[in-house]
């Protein structure tokens, strides 16, 4: 079982940067990758970044160059460094620990309760 929770959200203005975290906790034995999505009003939950146990990055497209996924291992915590945001990157933006172990079993993929970025002027 796995229990994660972001932080880091809040309102920021056309052109500015916001840290958002995920700090995970509970018993488990490997998590293969850790992940970020984003979900704005009426449309799917969208792939944003995700990292790797070996530190591999991947983005999407629409945030490349803009935004960097990195971790730390020894807080479990996983961190999404977001610049130049534009009103699109607008949404409730969540975590998921993806493919995790544990000695009840796995694989099983977790996801945090989201924490909201809003851009605006």
């Amino acid at each position: 079982q796995v229990q994660l929770v972001e932080s880091g959200g809040g309102l920021v203005q056309p052109g500015e940067s916001l840290r958002l975290s995920c700090a995970a906790s509970g018993t488990f034995l490997s998590v293969s990758a850790m992940a970020w999505y984003r979900q704005a009003p009426g449309k799917e939950r969208d792939f944003v970044a995700a990292i790797t146990s070996d530190g591999s990055a991947d983005y999407a497209d629409s945030v490349k160059g803009r935004f960097t996924i990195g971790r730390d291992n020894a807080k479990n915590t996983v961190y999404l460094q977001m610049n130049s945001l534009k009103p699109e990157d607008t949404a409730r933006y969540y975590c998921k620990a993806v493919r995790v172990w544990s000695e009840r079993g796995g694989p099983n993929d977790y996801w945090g309760q989201g924490t909201q970025v809003t851009v605006s002027s």
